[in-house]
């Protein structure tokens, strides 16, 4: 543990938590953060191979890939009450096992059917960590670091997303540029898809060194062990008697929302739930998923080689992560509405290019081509729809979810939107490969027009939270 340190204000001796450690603890919560981002994104090498292996059309493949959001709303659903029961730790020990036999199970498919089997039981895991990372991240952290400390699922999430496409890259080159090449006796996609175990292992590894949440512990009747806990991320000098007595009170005070406490608007929910649920299904529609599950199948569609598909992506994956930096930089600065209009107009913008482009793609089969200019400007637009997506509504949608609901409904609330958008999250996923075989350029025109209709929406509905506590959202 690093030494600690005191400062005096107003006379009262203060000490600065032990920062090292905290981070430490942050650090390997979130690497179910990692892994959610890796097992999310990383299919996007396999899509093609997966489709030659088994010889399916786009329909079925479809399915394959978007089986793993039906495990993820799975996941968050449970998540929460698994933890309150057996505790933080535990969730994390078995995303991480869920992780490790759906990489193993996804690497070595007798058939389709249980390919997709493999696919949901990697999304129960990702449900899962989506919720028990921020839950424990913010159970633990100093007070004076929580935010700062929250961004760290965030950040995680995007840099798995980028490590899972620059080992895609990496393994494909390693099989001279074949999605189905041999290596070690397994097909390059075995390997794309084999490898999270990695990860996971050392996710599962790290749970064993961070302790219990001080608020679970406290929960279990277990206070000697969440004054440890308090002392070992606090500060040893903290006072212990103070801090049990706030968590207590807060646990106390709360209030579970239920369904119910949701309904009472014009068209069944309040207008604000059906606030959260806009943002939620706007973030999923314009079709930023696309970039993450089919990128490489999307270059290799208008005549990029597989090589170059994937480094695209891997180069894509990058621009999110700046583009999550900004957001994280300027969204307590500018505020949140400001950031969302930059991004949706941002967005239309690059969406429409990118539909532009591609009208003019020809050919068929293995055959089909861009021309220089509009294969440039394809690039370009979908690069810069990734960066205004990440400096906007990747961040700004979450930090409003958390915010604009009144105290009374926040956890429902939260609830409803988060499966609002696991389900749009599917109906994009699972359409894409139809629609873009029907009419890419159409496709990219539909994700246009969500984002242009984004832009109203945020103007007339959306409140802005900036500055504001918590409990003055009524």
């Amino acid at each position: 543990m690093t030494s600690t340190a005191h400062a005096a204000p107003s006379g009262a001796g203060v000490e600065t938590p032990p920062l090292g450690r905290v981070v430490f603890i942050t650090a390997a919560a979130a690497m179910g953060g990692f892994l959610f981002g890796y097992d999310s994104s990383v299919i996007n090498g396999a899509v093609e191979a997966v489709r030659g292996r088994f010889d399916i059309g786009s329909a079925l493949l479809a399915q394959v890939i978007a089986a793993a959001l039906i495990g993820s709303a799975i996941g968050a659903a449970i998540a929460g009450r698994v933890a309150d029961r057996m505790g933080r730790i535990p969730v994390m020990r078995i995303a991480a096992v869920l992780f490790t036999i759906s990489a193993v199970g996804s690497a070595l498919p007798f058939a389709l059917w249980d390919l997709a089997l493999w696919r949901v039981l990697g999304g129960v895991a990702i449900g899962m960590a989506s919720v028990i990372g921020p839950a424990y991240i913010a159970e633990v952290s100093p007070p004076a670091y929580r935010g700062r400390l929250a961004s760290f699922q965030q950040g995680a999430i995007v840099l798995g997303i980028a490590v899972s496409q620059l080992v895609n890259w990496g393994i494909l080159n390693l099989a001279d540029g074949d999605q189905r090449g041999t290596l070690a006796g397994l097909e390059a996609w075995q390997w794309m898809l084999g490898i999270m175990v990695i990860p996971a292992v050392g996710y599962f590894l790290l749970s064993f060194a961070i302790p219990e949440s001080p608020r679970f512990l406290i929960s279990a009747g277990r206070e000697a062990e969440a004054r440890t806990v308090l002392a070992g991320v606090e500060g040893e000098h903290t006072d212990l008697d103070h801090r049990v007595g706030e968590i207590e009170h807060a646990m106390r005070s709360e209030h579970r929302s239920t369904f119910k406490d949701l309904l009472g608007g014009r068209f069944g929910f309040l207008p604000i739930v059906w606030v959260g649920i806009g943002l939620s299904v706007f973030q999923q529609l314009v079709g930023i998923n696309v970039v993450f599950y089919y990128s490489s199948t999307l270059w290799q569609s208008v005549g990029i080689n597989p090589e170059g598909s994937f480094f695209y992506s891997f180069t894509t994956s990058i621009v999110n992560i700046i583009g999550t930096v900004i957001a994280m930089i300027f969204v307590d600065r500018i505020g949140r509405k400001p950031l969302a209009l930059i991004g949706s107009v941002g967005m239309a913008l690059s969406l429409g290019l990118v539909a532009w482009a591609f009208s003019a793609k020809t050919g068929s089969g293995d055959k089909v081509s861009l021309p220089n200019l509009e294969g440039t400007v394809a690039l370009v637009g979908a690069h810069t729809f990734t960066l205004f997506f990440a400096l906007s509504w990747g961040v700004v949608v979450w930090v409003l979810l958390g915010e604009i609901f009144p105290n009374k409904i926040r956890a429902a609330a939260l609830g409803i939107a988060a499966s609002a958008q696991w389900v749009a999250n599917w109906a994009i996923t699972a359409s894409f490969p139809s629609l873009s075989e029907w009419n890419l350029s159409v496709t990219y025109v539909l994700y246009t027009v969500f984002a242009v209709l984004s832009i109203p929406f945020i103007l007339k509905w959306v409140p802005e939270t900036k500055g504001k506590a918590l409990e003055e959202m009524g």
